[in-house]
């Protein structure tokens, strides 16, 4: 009989820390929690007018139709004023006859040692 006693205040103990541990927890209230569901719950939106987009949304225009292309009246003209000018680069042929590849050792060398010409700044 003495083993059932000593079962029984070990039950009898572990029961009355459960219940002094649980019976805190639920005296405790999230205040912060309570107020936070109460204003949530008191929140009424304000009411959107029917015209709220008056003035903030822009009408729509279609842009304008483009005009078809117009042939040129002497077309064999433009074409052979085509056929003769020179295919390139508009900026390269100038370039290419103010700088001269040097030929020798000596005229190489004072190519390189010459300042570099400045280019203007594109913004």
């Amino acid at each position: 009989m003495s083993t059932f006693l000593r079962q029984a205040t070990c039950v009898a103990r572990n029961v009355s820390r459960t219940r002094a541990f649980s019976s805190t927890t639920t005296a405790r209230k999230d205040l912060v929690q309570d107020l936070y569901l109460r204003e949530i719950k008191a929140y009424k939106p304000a009411p959107v007018a029917k015209d709220a987009h008056v003035g903030v949304v822009k009408a729509y225009t279609l842009p304008p139709t483009p005009k078809p292309p117009v042939l040129p009246t002497d077309l064999a003209a433009e074409l052979s004023a085509y056929d003769a000018a020179e295919p390139g680069v508009a900026g390269a042929s100038a370039q290419a006859t103010t700088t001269e590849a040097p030929t020798g050792a000596d005229e190489f060398l004072t190519f390189l040692e010459q300042d570099l010409p400045k280019k203007e700044a594109h913004h």
